[in-house]
């Protein structure tokens, strides 16, 4: 019994003319009758009846064509999951990021990634959560690591939490040291270097200062993640940033945390919940959880250590 076989049984039981079956399968039809000869000799049963011109299925041919249809459809699904596993060859994956993770936890995952699958470019989309939960909900994205929760209006996303990190305050070291550890009222009156609107950084600082009861006082604002570490380190004023990011510049700034329990945020890796993504995006998301995994078993270890 072959494949082929029971694509044209199938084709000849749902036209229920062996002409028209013919041109669905896109063989002559008799090419097809004769498979179907052969195929019905080899189950020694008839699978059709041929009256005048009027085909009709046996009860042979009724018990044959829903285990046909299964059979067919196992083996495209089969095709596809191989296929899919070639594509890891090559193939893109579209990923979305706040700038502060692009600056501070994808540079080797995606160094890791790329290791194991140097076929598979990677395009990312640098913008704040609320765009990227846009841009996944057209289909312009395959993935996106933004900051939860999601807003109450956000399009259906599976989300999964990758990280939480806390905030800290950095500045300039020819600048006076502020208070060791920082309240979030100390910033009262403190010049800040302020993130452009969109930026969750900005809408979450903004809102920690509030809530102290005063508005935060702005000596520039509106730059992307590179341009506000610059600023800082001409001395124009404080900023507040995700500890990743400050470690990465500390070299030449000066990293501050946050009294009590300060500021923090939690990181998700998101997609959308009605289309699986590709099988390329789903490698690159084990590698970001395993990632992940694998700093919390080191962080573990060091603890116990001590």
């Amino acid at each position: 019994m072959q494949l082929q076989q029971l694509r044209y049984f199938t084709a000849v039981a749902e036209t229920l003319h062996f002409t028209r079956a013919a041109e669905r399968v896109h063989v002559s039809q008799p090419s097809l009758s004769q498979q179907i000869r052969a195929l019905e000799q080899e189950l020694g049963a008839d699978l059709f009846r041929r009256a005048r011109g009027n085909i009709a299925l046996t009860d042979a041919g009724q018990a044959l064509l829903p285990l046909a249809r299964r059979i067919l459809a196992d083996t495209e699904t089969a095709r596809r999951e191989v296929q899919e596993v070639a594509q890891l060859r090559r193939g893109r994956v579209r990923l979305g990021a706040t700038p502060s993770l692009c600056t501070g936890l994808l540079p080797q995952v995606l160094r890791t990634f790329h290791d194991l699958h140097p076929g598979i470019e990677i395009r990312i989309e640098e913008s704040g959560s609320h765009d990227l939960v846009r841009e996944l909900a057209r289909g312009a994205l395959d993935l996106a690591l933004v900051v939860l929760p999601l807003p109450s209006s956000s399009p259906a996303l599976s989300t999964v939490e990758l990280l939480r990190e806390d905030l800290v305050v950095i500045s300039s070291p020819a600048a006076p040291a502020p208070p060791a550890p920082l309240r979030i009222a100390d910033l009262a009156g403190e010049p800040l270097v302020m993130f452009r609107h969109g930026y969750d950084l900005r809408e979450l600082t903004v809102a920690a200062c509030r809530a102290e009861g005063f508005e935060p006082s702005f000596t520039v604002e509106g730059g992307e993640m590179d341009a506000v570490l610059g600023f800082v380190r001409a001395g124009l004023g404080v900023a507040v940033v995700p500890s990743m990011v400050a470690e990465g510049a500390a070299g030449d700034l000066r990293v501050t945390p946050l009294a009590g329990r300060g500021l923090r945020r939690t990181i998700g890796l998101a997609h959308r919940s009605d289309v699986a993504p590709p099988r390329a995006a789903r490698e690159l998301q084990r590698v970001l959880l395993d990632s992940r995994a694998e700093e919390g078993r080191q962080t573990a270890s060091t603890s116990t250590r001590v």
